[in-house]
């Protein structure tokens, strides 16, 4: 599950799970069942704890070599690399969790800067390396934690193997779907993609579309869906960011309203009937939490009584009262 945005990533676990709670998903942080951390594409996502290491393993090394120019840019050469680690060990040896802000001032202690984006690279690659993982959320800052120490059951595949398994989980959970969606979720090669797909194509259906083969889960039978549902998804959900072609559920005309100047932030999406209908806001007090919702179009009195139901989801997610406000 991408994971950019903390809280929207709770919701987009607790969207999928019955009747979870937002203190249920940080729970499976503490109990160590998922964890956050840079896998796929080098961007932050949840997997489970006991398969960080060898998606990290298979998925990180191809990022990490793209970028090389980005470090050098940074000064970060193989002596300040090895002085970054040792420092941070020898922290976190003493405090096994640490938040963010103090372990860049461990660094700077020791004369390692961190300002600007050099702080989050080190973080990151210390990360894909296996060195970090991310650890529970201490208020609204991240902390870490030495991989190993946190992490303490971890499996460790075959190669083909876990390409597999990566493939059956994304096609299983995301189809239909394209090879080419696949290949551009995980940042594999096209060649390790196809090899993947070849492997998990038992679990799977091929579908011949006008665009193209598409692949899915070869248990699901269509259902049909008589009454109306709506969804208030977080930013960077997965039903949208978990394909290269997005046009099945969202209207060329609309996509500048989700993602402002293509500038790669996604908005909260409301979806009704399968399709991006809208975005929303968030406000919250301590008492409440508001949601302003921004439809592209008029909504339905039945979307609107299923939007009203997902809002009545989200506060129970939340804990505290969701009022909406409609903006015309």
């Amino acid at each position: 599950m991408q994971a950019q945005e903390y809280p929207g990533a709770l919701w987009s676990i607790g969207l999928r799970t019955e009747r979870s709670t937002r203190a249920d998903v940080e729970r499976a942080v503490i109990d160590r069942t998922i964890v956050r951390t840079w896998p796929m594409r080098g961007t932050l996502h949840f997997v489970p704890a006991a398969d960080a290491a060898w998606m990290l393993r298979l998925l990180a090394p191809r990022v990490l070599r793209s970028r090389a120019s980005v470090y050098r840019h940074h000064e970060l050469d193989d002596a300040t690399w090895r002085k970054v680690r040792l420092v941070i060990e020898r922290a976190l040896t003493r405090v096994p969790v640490m938040t963010r802000s103090a372990l860049f001032a461990e660094l700077g202690a020791a004369r390692v800067a961190t300002a600007g984006q050099r702080g989050v690279h080190i973080l990151q690659r210390l990360s894909m390396e296996r060195t970090l993982c991310h650890g529970p959320h201490a208020g609204k800052e991240p902390t870490f934690t030495l991989f190993d120490d946190w992490i303490r059951s971890s499996r460790m595949p075959p190669r083909d193997e876990s390409l597999q398994v990566l493939a059956g989980r994304y096609f299983v959970s995301h189809g239909p779907a394209s090879l080419r969606d696949f290949a551009n979720w995980t940042g594999l090669t096209m060649a390790d993609a196809k090899t993947a797909l070849h492997l998990a194509q038992p679990l799977l259906e091929r579908i011949d579309a006008e665009a193209g083969e598409l692949w899915m889960s070869n248990t699901l039978n269509d259902r049909e869906t008589p009454i109306s549902r709506a969804y208030l998804l977080p930013g960077f959900d997965e039903y949208l960011l978990g394909y290269r072609d997005r046009s099945a559920v969202l209207d060329a005309e609309h996509a500048e309203l989700v993602t402002p100047g293509g500038n790669g932030v996604f908005q909260p999406t409301l979806v009704a009937d399968g399709r991006v209908s809208g975005t929303w806001r968030r406000s919250s007090r301590a008492q409440e939490t508001k949601v302003r919702v921004l439809p592209f179009e008029p909504l339905s009195v039945p979307i609107r009584k299923a939007l009203a139901t997902a809002a009545d989801r989200y506060a129970s997610f939340l804990g505290v009262p969701v009022a909406l406000e409609w903006s015309s």
